[in-house]
C-alpha cells in the first residue's frame, strides 16, 4: 500500500482573513467553501482539487508548545520561486522568520523561508537548491526544526 496527502486540513479563527492569507501567498483558488455560520469552511486549490482546507472553528493563535503539527512545507522548483514567494509574504505583513532565505543546514543547497499565517501557524516555502548563500541559523540542527 503507497500513500500520497491528499489535503491538509487546518483551524483557523477567521475565515476570511486566511483565505486573504493563502489565495495571496500561495495564489491557491478556492475550490469549494461554505459561508453557513457556525459551519463555515473553505477548500483552497488547484484545478478543483483541494490541497489546503480551511475550518473556522477555532479561536486565539496556534500555539508551537503543545503536541500536533510543527509546521506545514511546500516546495517550489527553484530558489527563485522562494524568493519571489518572500517579496508576497512581507507584503502581507506576516512574521518572517531567520530574515528572509536559509539553507535548511549548514551547506546544505536546500531552503526557504520559514515564516507565520494570521493565525501564528508556521510555514515553510522551499526549494531542493540555491540556498547556499548564507549561513545555516541553527548550527548542528535542521533549520525547518527550529522557528
Amino acid at each position: 500500500m503507497t500513500f500520497t496527502t491528499g489535503h491538509v486540513g487546518l483551524n483557523v479563527s477567521n475565515l476570511d482573513r486566511s483565505k486573504i492569507f493563502y489565495t495571496t501567498v500561495f495564489g491557491f483558488d478556492v475550490v469549494g467553501e461554505s459561508k453557513e455560520e457556525g459551519c463555515r469552511f473553505a477548500f483552497l486549490g488547484f484545478d478543483g482539487a483541494p490541497v489546503l482546507t480551511l475550518w473556522e472553528q477555532s479561536e486565539g493563535t496556534f500555539d508551537a508548545g503543545t503536541p500536533g503539527l510543527h509546521h506545514l512545507a511546500f516546495q517550489v522548483p527553484d530558489i527563485e520561486a522562494v524568493r519571489r514567494a518572500e517579496a508576497v509574504i512581507r507584503e502581507t505583513g506576516a512574521t518572517v522568520f531567520h530574515d528572509g532565505v536559509v539553507p535548511h543546514g549548514e551547506g546544505a543547497p536546500s531552503g526557504g523561508v520559514f515564516f507565520a499565517d494570521p493565525d501564528g501557524i508556521r510555514l515553510e516555502i522551499y526549494a531542493a537548491g540555491g540556498a547556499d548563500e548564507r549561513p545555516a541559523p541553527t548550527p548542528g540542527a535542521p533549520t525547518c526544526g527550529f522557528f
